[in-house]
């Protein structure tokens, strides 16, 4: 079985990056794409980082969706040490993904030695992306040692939080069948036994489903030594919820977005400091409310499932009639072996 796990390897030098590509140019072909495939196990890529930089800093990417990850559903891996076995001892930092947050991640005790990190798609072609997902620092300096330091330790004098999306925004939080519009929460997904009810195909076990197999803490625990987190969502994509403007590009949507990005200097002071009288200002009530609720985790959602995004809703009555469509389109579905279809 070929197990997959996507990485990010931070280095600290342009000239220790070369002898790392030169080193892994052996083991596939770097220019392939934005993420090259290398025909090499997790330890034996941890190894080789290693040996050309010592203080390179090897963290696993989105550690709980299906494909390309540590636990994903269908990575084959339960634990840190059954991916990188001897090497493990420099695996200190993970990536939660847009399907996970810390408070699930804390469910775990064995990644209470871990520092978790929330990084944006840079190879995403959408740039109001960038930064959906992000660590905040406080540091003297803005240097790599710096930076290593505060991460490796867990220092929370200078690593202040990380900016998460809500985990039901993320293309894989319940399990379900893309192709049939299936989606499940963990519990009606174990009452078809992780099969489609629409094909009989299996159902893609998402995130959360994962998470209940491997935890060994209830909902709700908090390491003592945990770094705070805050959920957001990029400005652009409240805007345009809050418009009704679905379409991946939209000059409108753009619009808004500059116009209070050049008022108040940049994404991030919009979403976590601007005043809502100061944000009136400037747009309109919705849109404003919609920042606010964003701000204080007001959002609601209808989770992603088997490479779907989420969809964030703003208005409670919209929400409810979402909720209630998707309810009853899961209830009317016959499962296939109701009319002996399969075996």
């Amino acid at each position: 079985m070929t197990k997959k796990v996507h990485h990010i390897i931070h280095i600290p030098t342009f000239d220790e990056a070369d002898q790392i590509n030169e080193a892994l140019s052996k083991y596939g072909n770097l220019k392939s794409d934005g993420r090259p495939t290398l025909i090499m196990t997790a330890p034996e890529l941890v190894e080789k980082v290693i040996g050309v930089s010592k203080n390179a800093m090897i963290t696993s990417a989105h550690i709980w969706t299906p494909w390309f990850s540590l636990f994903g559903s269908k990575s084959g891996f339960n634990s840190i040490e059954d991916c990188y076995q001897d090497q493990s001892k420099h695996i200190f930092s993970l990536e939660t993904g847009l399907s996970s947050d810390p408070v699930m991640n804390w469910r775990l005790s064995a990644l209470d030695k871990i520092t978790l990190l929330s990084n944006s798609d840079s190879h995403s072609p959408n740039p109001w992306r960038l930064g959906r997902e992000a660590n905040v620092f406080d540091l003297d300096k803005i240097t790599f040692k710096e930076i290593y330091d505060a991460i490796k330790n867990k220092d929370k004098s200078k690593f202040l939080f990380t900016i998460e999306t809500d985990p039901n925004y993320g293309k894989y939080h319940f399990d379900g069948h893309r192709n049939c519009g299936t989606s499940l929460t963990p519990e009606q997904s174990k009452k078809t036994s992780g099969i489609c009810p629409m094909c009989g195909k299996k159902l893609t076990i998402g995130v959360l489903n994962r998470l209940e197999e491997l935890a060994d803490r209830p909902e709700g625990y908090v390491p003592k030594d945990a770094i705070p987190f805050k959920t957001l969502l990029p400005l652009y994509e409240i805007i345009s919820s809050v418009t009704g403007t679905n379409a991946l590009y939209s000059k409108k949507v753009l619009v808004e977005n500059d116009k209070l990005i050049e008022k108040f200097g940049n994404e991030l002071n919009v979403l976590l400091n601007v005043s809502r009288e100061e944000l009136l200002k400037v747009t309109n009530d919705k849109l404003t409310d919609a920042i606010i609720r964003a701000r204080e985790g007001r959002i609601k959602y209808i989770a992603g499932y088997d490479g779907e995004y989420g969809k964030a809703v703003f208005d409670d009555q919209e929400y409810k009639k979402l909720k209630q469509k998707q309810d009853a389109r899961m209830s009317s579905q016959k499962s296939l072996r109701d009319f002996g279809s399969v075996v």
